[in-house]
């Protein structure tokens, strides 16, 4: 489809020089074709070629999409989401305040509210659709009104956006918040349970743990407790923000009211979180099973403190037997380590006796065969100092009783032979280097 417009000529009653300054200002007409493009153009489309109205066509599209989506089945449909009377003051409502509406209650899902599926938000919603648009509302005689249409359709909208619909349901007005009543002669489990299922739709975590029952363990009543005390909770406020009415455009403007909300969002997270503490509080002072694990408690308390003093005196009497046998053990070290020094300086007095033994031989034969020098002349005391020196020399080098005594059998194997003057001379290299 192609729609050409051109621009407006000049009237007719216009003069010449009126004319001409006409066209002098605007340029020539032209023709310009627009391409159909988006559902916005269909839409306009049509309504043109139908010749209706917004009005009428909306009405034929949404009983189109009732129609495609099959026949209600009212009994069902009223068990499922309920058919809940009308409040005559909310048909009422200004459109304008939809923000301040019950969004479960246009729908009519007071019954559901933050169970409903998406499912019941979608029939409920057709429902309502369907028995208040305006054109029929005026087809029965009644005013062309759509106040209350649009309320349930920014309710359609709220409860079907995931996020919208979370902030709804953290302020939800029409769900109790209160403390029960410490005085209550009702059954402590049927009183909190629906408490803490009520609270646990704010968890990040799930799932979460149930109250449970008289006959829940100890470890189970604990595991719930410490899961209530460290709750971490989605639950956000952003709903109750405070919007700028006079639409100012100013950045600080924004940031004074963006800075504002925020501070009040903390303030009532901060409020929301002292009384789901102060829930949990009053729920663990009141728990029948913490006074019975408590009484418990008590009674055994008796018991262990027994044991405790039997372990304590078997322990001192363990510890006086440990410190005797470590006395013991130390007396006996201390006596083993007397012998064994006993029995070093013993081995090293007699190592010394030996080794002068060794010495005072080596110098005795070393005497006796003219101090290892050759028997052709005798030796000159010159010579003597030397070789005693040359001996001291061999002595000092010689480590240890095994090495002298080598040394000597070396020395005397040298004189059998016949060749110690040679022999001594290569000691005395040896070990004395």
């Amino acid at each position: 489809m192609n729609l050409d417009f051109l621009l407006p000529s000049p009237p007719k009653s216009w003069s010449a020089d009126k004319t001409s300054a006409f066209h002098g200002k605007i340029t020539p007409p032209t023709k310009a074709t627009i391409q159909p493009v988006g559902r916005h153009f269909l839409a306009h489309a049509r309504r043109h070629i139908h010749s209706r109205t917004f009005s009428e066509d909306e009405k034929v599209v949404s009983e189109a999409e009732a129609a495609a989506k099959g026949p209600i089945d009212a009994d069902q449909d009223n068990t499922d989401i309920g058919d809940e009377p009308e409040d005559p003051a909310m048909l009422r409502r200004d459109p304008k305040e939809w923000k301040d509406q019950d969004q479960y209650a246009v729908l009519g899902l007071s019954n559901l509210r933050y169970k409903a599926t998406e499912d019941q938000i979608r029939r409920a919603h057709r429902r309502k659709v369907l028995k208040h648009h305006p054109d029929k509302k005026a087809a029965h005689g009644g005013l062309h009104d759509d106040g209350f249409f649009k309320c349930i359709q920014k309710a359609f909208e709220t409860l079907m956006d995931p996020v919208k619909r979370r902030q709804w349901d953290s302020v939800d007005p029409n769900i109790s918040e209160s403390l029960p009543n410490t005085r209550s002669k009702l059954d402590f489990y049927k009183q909190y349970g629906p408490v803490f299922e009520r609270e646990a739709r704010f968890s990040n975590i799930q799932p979460v743990p149930t109250l449970g029952d008289a006959q829940s363990n100890k470890d189970q009543v604990e595991s719930f407790y410490d899961f209530w005390y460290k709750f971490d909770s989605w639950r956000t406020f952003e709903w109750m923000d405070k919007e700028d009415g006079e639409g100012h455009e100013s950045r600080d403007d924004k940031r004074y009211f963006e800075k504002k909300n925020k501070n009040e969002r903390a303030k009532l997270k901060k409020e929301d979180n002292a009384r789901l503490r102060e829930i949990v509080d009053q729920a663990l002072g009141l728990d029948p099973r913490i006074k019975i694990f408590k009484e418990e408690e008590k009674n055994n308390r008796g018991s262990r403190r027994r044991e405790k003093e039997e372990a304590e005196k078997k322990a001192a009497e363990e510890k006086v037997k440990a410190a005797a046998d470590a006395e013991a053990a130390r007396v006996a070290a201390e006596k083993a380590g007397q012998e064994a020094r006993e029995d070093q300086k013993k081995n090293k007095e007699a190592l010394k006796k030996a080794v002068r033994k060794e010495k005072k031989s080596l110098k005795g034969l070393i005497k006796e065969h003219n101090y290892f020098l050759p028997v052709a002349k005798p030796a000159t005391p010159d010579e003597i100092e030397k070789q005693l020196g040359a001996l001291d020399a061999l002595l000092d080098g010689a480590k240890g009783l095994d090495q002298l005594e080598n040394v000597r059998k070396t020395l005397e194997d040298g004189v059998k032979n016949g060749n110690i003057v040679e022999v001594f001379k290569n000691e005395v290299a040896k070990h004395s280097a």
